[in-house]
């Protein structure tokens, strides 16, 4: 469970290619309607209650827009907040704050939500030794965030991309003619191209899991869609010589009973692909 993305340079190229899509050559209604040098403060005005995340995403923004600008911060990421709390002020030419404001809430609304569902989802959890996984389920292009926020409230990230972990799932077996030459394929690919990478396999069945064990070499065995008494038995028959991670169509009704069967890890999609923004505004001090 890495988090190196979350560099400098991939933070930089993500709001680069956001602020291209939005301004390309010029914020015109901000430039039209605002004399130039024009100084003003905006204040980002919560309207909702959860988990605030993409603070820092915010700093970077506002930053990129214009060195100038100048940030006061009330709340963090990862900070409960409630309706009507002032997270952050921000100081600067008028129109630089404009450019800037509708990437900075498109990022902090949905980070927010994504950290509170993150949240919400590890209470149900918090008896159990079992920590919560997001998944690729993203928004394309705009992962960085969405995974970020999953850290922020308190989850942890399963892999990036396609690139940093190899996740052998059932089209993956069912095409290379099942579990072991799957595997066997796999550990020869990855010793031929000098990689390191953990490997993954998703099993529907216990027979699937037993294979999953003799062919050997497997770091996490995905039980993947399995009723809770059948989950169990996967994690008894498994015993520690692997992790093991639940998926598959896990709801708030369903996750502790998911957890309480002794599973490493839950992953759930839901966490980036349905959660609920926050509401909040940034909006001009009189």
């Amino acid at each position: 469970m890495s988090y190196q993305y979350l560099t400098k340079e991939n933070i930089q190229q993500f709001i680069k290619q956001a602020l291209e899509e939005d301004i390309r050559d010029g914020d015109h209604s901000s430039l039209a309607a605002i004399p130039k040098g024009t100084k003003n403060t905006a204040q980002l005005i919560i309207k909702d209650e959860g988990v605030l995340a993409g603070v820092e995403m915010a700093q970077h923004i506002f930053k990129a827009v214009d060195p100038s600008l100048e940030l006061e911060l009330f709340k963090k990421d990862g900070e409960w907040v409630k309706r009507g709390e002032i997270g952050l002020k921000v100081h600067g030419e008028s129109a630089s704050i404009l450019s800037a404001e509708r990437l900075v809430l498109n990022c902090l609304q949905r980070m927010s939500g994504i950290a509170t569902y993150t949240h919400n989802l590890n209470k149900l959890i918090s008896h159990t030794s079992c920590k919560l996984l997001d998944t690729r389920k993203t928004t394309p292009n705009f992962r960085i965030a969405e995974k970020w926020a999953v850290q922020i409230g308190g989850g942890q990230n399963h892999r990036f991309g396609l690139f940093d972990m190899v996740m052998l799932k059932d089209n993956h077996n069912d095409f290379a003619g099942g579990i072991t030459a799957s595997v066997n394929a796999t550990k020869a690919y990855l010793k031929e191209h000098k990689l390191d990478l953990r490997i993954e396999v998703e099993t529907r069945n216990i027979e699937e899991v037993k294979e999953a064990l003799a062919v050997g070499g497997v770091d996490v065995i995905m039980l993947d869609n399995m009723e809770v008494d059948e989950m169990k038995k996967a994690v008894e028959i498994i015993d520690g010589q692997c992790e093991t991670e639940a998926s598959g169509g896990i709801t708030e009704d369903t996750i502790a009973a998911k957890a309480e069967t002794g599973v490493d890890y839950i992953s759930v999609g839901a966490l980036t692909h349905s959660y609920k923004s926050l509401d909040m505004s940034l909006k001009a001090v009189s």
